[in-house]
């Protein structure tokens, strides 16, 4: 990219921005202007496209549907059109980043049919009995594994017949999918760095590891749309230090944790529990109003349409409540339902043309 026209920070995060913020393009089918993305030209696509907020965020894949943390869970959530992908990561024995959303293995694969891994099965401290851990097994090992719906009552015909992913494999099906003729905006990605601090106890520390997947997926010059997210500060912290650019979200799960002043220091959102956003009563608890104050994103977590509160008649009923309450973006296991709701929101906002 030409130095004049590198991408800072809070470019991106400009560009990634809300309804008021949409910037329009030229080439429509219909010829008119598209509200959505601004990508003046194709070559800088990743560098120049925009999405409009609320971002839908394919929680684990599209694992409502498929094994999550799969390539082929990815790209469902891709076809049905999420805006973002989020791998969380755990290290292998040998150090690799692979995608899981746990360390211990048993309920994602298939490792308790191996009977060659058997006495690897083992106890950890945050862990409550035996398991199977992925910082014991070498990648080539956890390549021989395949993954497994995690939730008993979806469906599980495609168990045993996708591989584990590298981080590296998530990231080469971004950049492949960034643009394409099903995609008019760039697409995101949002890794996770789970258990850094254990992690980093034993070796496998996240701080470098994040730099040279992003220096190898070359995000310093292309500039998809990213956010890295964790639970715990100081991986952040050690982030933002070393790449002031980044952009970093604090994941939150109880109200004593929401020292919003204080990651305003060092993260652009929040990724809190949703039931941390609105009070019994319908009326919003501050919490995104405050963050909004101090210039912090706000995306909740999870959205499963198969575990509906049942305040809500629909999926529909509760996207449309969360946005309404103003959220950034959401954490779903039915990003195709995020879709349909967002898209159900942009053809009511959008403006009625008068005649002339």
């Amino acid at each position: 990219m030409n130095a004049d026209h590198k991408v800072t920070r809070r470019h991106v995060m400009q560009g990634i921005g809300g309804i008021g913020s949409i910037l329009p393009i030229a080439g429509c089918a219909n010829g008119e202007q598209n509200p959505i993305i601004a990508s003046p030209d194709p070559k800088t696509a990743h560098q120049e496209a925009f999405m409009q907020k609320p971002f839908i965020i394919a929680h684990r894949g599209a694992c409502g549907y498929l094994p999550e943390h799969t390539l082929e869970g990815y790209q469902l959530a891709i076809d049905l059109g999420t805006d973002f992908i989020e791998p969380d990561m755990v290290f292998t024995k040998d150090g690799h980043l692979i995608a899981r959303h746990d360390h211990y293995l048993s309920t994602t694969t298939d490792v308790g049919d191996h009977p060659e891994f058997a006495d690897r099965k083992t106890t950890r401290p945050d862990h409550d009995g035996e398991d199977w851990f992925s910082e014991d097994f070498t990648l080539a090992e956890i390549k021989t594994l395949r993954a497994r719906q995690a939730m008993a009552h979806r469906n599980h015909d495609a168990d045993g017949k996708f591989e584990i992913p590298t981080l590296a494999e998530v990231m080469e099906l971004i950049l492949k999918n960034g643009v394409s003729a099903k995609r008019d905006v760039a697409l995101g990605v949002y890794p996770e760095t789970k258990l850094p601090g254990y992690f980093k106890s034993i070796g496998h520390d996240y701080h470098p590891a994040v730099i040279k997947m992003l220096e190898q997926a070359n995000w310093d010059q292309i500039r998809f749309p990213l956010f890295v997210q964790s639970f715990e500060p100081d991986i952040l912290i050690e982030l933002r230090q070393s790449n002031p650019d980044l952009p970093l979200i604090m994941l939150i799960e109880k109200a004593e944790h929401l020292q919003l002043e204080r990651i305003a220091k060092f993260a652009n959102g929040i990724g809190p529990s949703k039931a941390l956003l609105a009070n019994r009563d319908g009326s919003s608890t501050g919490v995104i109003e405050q963050a909004h104050e101090l210039g912090l994103d706000v995306h909740p977590w999870t959205f499963r349409s198969d575990q509906l509160p049942d305040v809500f008649a629909s999926p529909q009923a509760e996207f449309d409540f969360f946005f309404d309450l103003g959220v950034d973006g959401v954490f779903t296991d039915f990003c195709n339902d995020a879709k349909a709701a967002k898209l159900a929101r942009m053809a009511r906002t959008k403006p009625t043309k008068t005649g002339s």
